[in-house]
């Protein structure tokens, strides 16, 4: 049997080389599809334009002028997207939404995530009884009507809108325990796993440092599918005057009163809708490019 030897610069040569990640080759292709790329500009965008565009625009949120009532879209005015009946400009009230729609939606689906992560994980990964006892409160849940179940938080503690992040968050916690609860239960027979139970590591290490990173993929994708769900549940919520209250705005609460407005006013309502509609279809084709991209299956 011939053995080759190699140099010490051989041998620093091979362990110099670098290998590309699951989740850098994931990201050059998310870059090759062309809507997830696309929709990734777009959201960048509005996200940008909601950020930075008030401070650039020469009205003020809460400036109103009594002699530009539903003034319709005009450069030569500076109201680009209009007035409304209060003589507001509507560009600034879309910007300054998007900031609130945006914030529910990530905030409340991090809420969400932290609580269905731990929750299924913990589940997925002890089974047995706990297991059981576990999903059974989760279909409990299921079962009840959780719009209601935020509708009656709302109202008891009433509308505040550091609430409407935790009550959204809790409520959609269900879906992704569930299926991070499948994921660990596969997981957890890895070979690996059994590797670090056999050198002593605890079960929250195991959990920290094995079964999260490679559920980070499953969460990265349900996270961009998330959003929209929540940003929608809000807009819902709003446009029952559950949600968001003057003197803030959202989305939700600026289709609200274009709907009430839709036959004198068209602006009102097309203007806010068209900036939901581009943020919900961009977040879920990256959604779905995310998917694809980190599925080596589809490669």
């Amino acid at each position: 049997m011939n053995i080759k030897h190699y140099s010490k610069d051989d041998l620093d040569n091979i362990l110099s080389v670098k290998g590309n990640s699951l989740y850098s080759d994931a990201f050059k292709r998310l870059l090759k599809n062309k809507a997830s790329l696309t929709s990734l500009i777009i959201l960048s965008i509005i996200t940008l334009l909601s950020v930075f565009g008030p401070y650039f625009l020469q009205y003020d949120f809460y400036e109103t002028d009594w002699n530009s009532i539903y003034l319709p879209p005009s450069i030569e005015s500076g109201h680009y997207f209009g007035t409304d009946g209060n003589g507001r400009d509507l560009l600034v009230r879309i910007l300054y939404g998007g900031r609130l729609s945006l914030s529910i939606g990530i905030i409340a689906t991090l809420v969400s995530v932290i609580i269905g992560v731990t929750y299924g994980t913990i589940a997925g990964y002890f089974g047995g009884k706990l297991d059981t006892i576990m999903m059974r409160i989760v279909e409990i849940l299921y079962a009840m009507p959780y719009l209601i179940f935020v509708i009656i938080l709302m109202v008891v503690f009433g509308r505040n809108i550091y609430l409407l992040f935790l009550a959204i968050g809790a409520v959609e916690w269900l879906t992704m325990a569930r299926i991070v609860r499948g994921q660990t239960i596969s997981i957890k027979e890895k070979e690996f796993i059994e590797a670090s139970k056999s050198l002593g590591q605890s079960s929250f290490l195991i959990i920290i440092k094995h079964i999260i990173p490679n559920l980070a993929g499953t969460i990265i994708v349900y996270i961009t599918l998330m959003v929209p769900s929540v940003i929608i549940l809000e807009s819902f919520l709003s446009f029952l005057g559950l949600g968001v209250q003057e003197p803030l705005t959202s989305w939700g609460v600026l289709i609200s009163e274009g709907s009430r407005e839709m036959e004198t006013a068209w602006w009102l309502l097309i203007f806010p809708g068209l900036f939901m509609v581009l943020t919900l279809a961009s977040l879920n084709f990256i959604g779905d490019g995310l998917r694809d991209a980190l599925d080596p299956k589809e490669y």
